[in-house]
């Protein structure tokens, strides 16, 4: 199952394509260390994050591209992040991962299927901070980073500055599933706008976030991945 990047999943994430408006990245000497420190300042001050999602799944083999349209939230539980999305019809579903469960209820089928990452919730974790809230040091510990530089892009309320960094993963059975991922962080608020994962088979999992909202109230009942009457 290639669940959501928003970290992806999850989760991813997170774009509307005509919106960004992005200038060609600018590479800085040594700007990769200020980065990462200022992913760590941020880090600290996270609470949550919700956001409009876009999730667009290239697959290389029948040359067709899936798109999802819907709300995500990340917030920090403790010294973990939960996630939670709703993607709108024709394909609608609602995912959340919380206290170690990733939960998928799909509303066309009325069908709630429950995946349990107890043997792999740091893994798991790793991509939800891809998404929001991670710190630098963090990506760091767990991925191979090259900095392809700065650019301007609006993530849908403003324009900001965000770094596009490519990320391989120091965990060969990440690789196996994805060569690499690149990300496109506003490292001062230590979120994410746009995530493309890179599968060995030549497929594309792009997630892009837009209208994020920082450190807000979140209705998490909103998320819950509840069932019409009886689950089927």
């Amino acid at each position: 199952m290639r669940l959501p990047l928003l970290a992806t999943v999850a989760a991813g994430a997170l774009f509307f394509a005509t919106g960004f408006g992005v200038a060609n990245a600018q590479a800085r000497p040594d700007r990769l260390k200020s980065v990462l420190d200022q992913m760590d300042a941020g880090s600290r001050n996270f609470k949550s994050a919700e956001a409009s999602v876009q999730k667009q799944q290239f697959e290389k083999v029948v040359n067709d591209t899936t798109t999802q349209l819907g709300t995500i939230y990340f917030q920090r539980i403790g010294g973990t992040i939960q996630m939670g999305a709703k993607f709108d019809p024709p394909n609608a579903q609602t995912i959340e991962y919380k206290s170690g469960t990733v939960t998928i209820y799909t509303v066309g089928t009325n069908q709630r299927k429950t995946y349990p990452t107890s043997q792999n919730q740091a893994l798991v974790q790793t991509f939800l901070a891809l998404g929001a809230g991670g710190s630098g040091r963090d990506l760091a510990a767990n991925w191979i980073i090259t900095d392809q530089g700065t650019e301007k892009m609006s993530d849908g309320l403003q324009t900001v500055e965000v770094e596009k960094l490519d990320l391989v993963s120091r965990d060969a059975s990440v690789r196996n599933t994805y060569t690499h991922i690149t990300v496109w962080i506003d490292p001062l608020r230590d979120i994410s706008l746009k995530q493309v994962a890179f599968a060995p088979s030549g497929d594309t999992d792009t997630t892009i976030y837009t209208n994020i909202k920082l450190n807000q109230p979140i209705d998490l009942k909103a998320f819950a991945p509840k069932c019409k009457g009886k689950c089927s």
